[in-house]
């Protein structure tokens, strides 16, 4: 599956901001999507999960309760919906597809380009 994210930008700490996520390809409603972000000199990590049919939706502890993520399969998009963003929030966030749900990168085999998001303070 093909995947392109947007929505990125640059924001005062305390502001929001919706992550978007679109699929092209095989049978997006039948995958695990995730949401993982890569702050500069930093590892990539986990975000967000959501699964096929939207049951089961899981958050990093960081972003626990300021996030909220999403999915409309009608439409081949999900999304990442962020409040009361913080500095550390800052980095590239990247939208990824896997047949099974997890919060290591490795299980995902189809990401898309990244979206940089910047909270300034």
């Amino acid at each position: 599956v093909q995947l392109q994210a947007s929505g990125g930008g640059l924001v005062q700490v305390g502001g929001s901001l919706r992550l978007s996520c679109a699929a092209s390809g095989r049978t997006f409603s039948s995958y695990v999507m995730a949401w993982f972000r890569q702050a500069p000199g930093k590892e990539r990590e986990f975000v967000a999960y959501i699964t096929s049919s939207a049951t089961i939706k899981y958050y990093a502890d960081s972003v626990k309760g300021r996030c909220t993520i999403s999915r409309d399969n009608g439409k081949n998009t999900i999304y990442l919906q962020m409040n009361s963003l913080k500095p550390e929030d800052t980095a590239v966030y990247y939208c990824a597809a896997s047949p099974i749900a997890s919060t290591r990168t490795y299980r995902y085999s189809d990401w898309g380009q990244g979206t940089l998001v910047t909270v300034s303070s």
